[in-house]
């Protein structure tokens, strides 16, 4: 104590990108001595502007100066005649894709061109749930776009609807379009107080505490990802407080005092909460009920804080008969698929055709 008193305490701070972009242009002729290449003024933007975007755990400039050291040293790993001599930009996107651990497609300083024909995409593979998915690309788009606090999710959306419909095919089909992982918890095993720590590890003193949670470890391995908590109407609520945290701040502390960051996970829930009373027949001026309906039970089973820190509540409908043929027709071809890797083929005849919508209905 004695000498850390003659000492002054001062805090180095994290540099912003425009201030990081003009340490790495400092640096630059550095690198290319060393490497025997060059890097395009764009490579230089694309490592710092990516790095603050997709490096979560460590700080700029060092994350942005690895980039660039990487993306040099990667050339001396290739053949002499397949090295480059000049560095850009989707060298840099490939370096990024590797050290964030996802998928190359989805690195990228523009989403316009991959966010451009998400709804179209969707609507391709889930039949029948046009509003929804309209509603919920929107949603998507205006995250993306920046027109939102940075310390958040990409987005937290509630899927309502009837069971069997689609909203656990639509999180799913968005996360294999964006080129993400999906991460998928079913919230029938999180009914009890004591399971719920299963999630984020259990506290000192008790069985499994070196292990880690199952949702801070999935979303630290995978932080760009699609996080599905299926029936959450299901889960204990104590399981809502902890999402509080998560959609408000952006940010989880598992039990050993790590942080783990979820603002670049796209947060879904399920709930069929509503929709058994929804799907009763009624008469006469009961129809206009229904919606009343579902969002009281919504009202009654979610806190008005938990709805507050939603980006959207996504109703999904029923499916009408022709929306189940073109299902049924779905199903057909990609059993068809499955069957040509095993070199069996199969012939549907008309009348089996016509069975499977009203049976299966």
């Amino acid at each position: 104590r004695a000498l850390s008193r003659r000492f002054r305490k001062i805090d180095v701070v994290e540099p912003t990108v425009p201030d990081t972009i003009k340490i790495l242009t400092g640096l630059k002729s550095r690198f290319e001595d060393f490497h025997g290449l060059r890097y395009t003024n764009d490579a230089i933007k694309s490592a710092v502007e990516l790095a603050d975007r997709y490096i979560t755990d460590r700080k700029l400039p060092d994350k942005a100066i690895d980039v660039i050291d990487e993306a040099g040293a990667a050339q001396w790993l290739l053949p002499t005649s397949k090295r480059k001599k000049t560095v850009g930009q989707k060298d840099i996107e490939a370096v990024v894709a590797k050290i964030a651990r996802i998928p190359p497609k989805q690195v990228s300083t523009d989403d316009a061109a991959a966010l451009k024909s998400l709804e179209t995409d969707l609507q391709r593979v889930v039949f029948g749930q046009n509003d929804a998915i309209t509603a919920l690309s929107a949603a998507i788009k205006l995250a993306r776009a920046g027109l939102r606090e940075p310390n958040k999710p990409i987005g937290s959306y509630l899927f309502t609807g009837p069971t069997g419909v689609g909203k656990t095919e639509v999180a799913k089909q968005l996360a294999s379009i964006m080129g993400v992982e999906m991460l998928r918890f079913d919230m029938s095993e999180y009914m009890e107080r004591h399971t719920v720590s299963r999630l984020i590890g259990a506290p000192p003193g008790y069985v499994g505490y070196d292990e880690g949670g199952l949702l801070t470890d999935g979303v630290d391995q995978h932080p760009h990802c699609v996080l599905l908590l299926d029936e959450i109407e299901k889960a204990h609520p104590d399981l809502f407080n902890i999402l509080l945290q998560v959609m408000d701040n952006g940010t989880l502390t598992d039990a050993n005092g790590r942080k783990v960051d979820f603002r670049n996970v796209i947060l879904i829930m399920t709930t069929n909460a509503g929709a058994s009373d929804a799907s009763k027949n009624s008469i006469g001026f009961g129809r206009g009920k229904k919606d009343d309906e579902q969002e009281e039970a919504l009202k009654r089973l979610f806190t008005p804080e938990f709805r507050n820190r939603l980006d959207a509540t996504i109703t999904f409908g029923g499916l009408t008969p022709e929306i189940i043929d073109r299902v049924v027709e779905k199903f057909i071809l990609q059993l068809e698929v499955q069957l040509e890797d095993r070199n069996v083929s199969i012939e549907i005849t008309k009348p089996a055709r016509d069975w499977l919508p009203k049976g299966g209905f």
